[in-house]
């Protein structure tokens, strides 16, 4: 995986909701949203209720969550949410 590349699942108890390559993730932190892009210093973070935002080249998603976790290292960003 190039360096530069960010690398998101977002799972659910039930199913893996998005797996793939993003240029950029916004997430609905306690304290707030907060921006990932690539290269950003590792972190664990609790979710709050609200909408994860992820950019795929030109096209942006959107998956509403009801909170969860964040873990982000080494370019990955793995999201464990409650719908």
């Amino acid at each position: 995986m190039n360096a530069k590349e960010l690398y998101l699942m977002i799972v659910s108890p039930e199913q893996i909701l998005f797996e793939g390559k993003v240029d950029s993730v916004a997430l609905p932190g306690e304290m707030g949203e907060f921006m990932v892009l690539p290269d950003h210093a590792p972190l664990i973070s609790a979710l709050g209720k609200g909408v994860v935002r992820y950019a795929v080249g030109e096209e942006n998603q959107t998956q509403t969550v009801a909170g969860g976790f964040v873990e982000i290292s080494n370019n990955q960003v793995s999201v464990c949410v409650e719908l």
